[in-house]
């Protein structure tokens, strides 16, 4: 029983590895984009880098408009409610 409860999650692990998954409604991470790393959905912008900028006190529409309109303030907001989510989850699990 648990052999095939292990094959089972390893089987689902090496799918999820293999396919986009949803992180929320604009933030994808997708093995075969950016290396695997967190993007915005639809586009080639990784989510970390314009998390620098928000941290480095950039104004969001100058964010957009680095990125030629092709990210939100949506899609800013989510990556930084995600952001901090993780935060949150990392301390409480200390």
């Amino acid at each position: 029983m648990i052999a095939n409860s292990c094959r089972d999650f390893n089987f689902e692990f090496i799918k999820l590895k293999k396919m986009q998954h949803a992180l929320g409604k604009y933030i994808v991470v997708d093995p075969k984009i950016c290396h695997g790393k967190i993007t915005f959905k639809g586009t080639r912008i990784i989510v970390a880098d314009v998390l620098d900028m928000v941290a480095k006190g950039n104004a969001w529409e100058y964010i957009i408009e680095q990125y030629h309109g092709n990210i939100s303030k949506a899609a800013i907001s989510e990556a930084v409610s995600l952001s901090k989510e993780s935060l949150l989850k990392t301390i409480n699990a200390a």
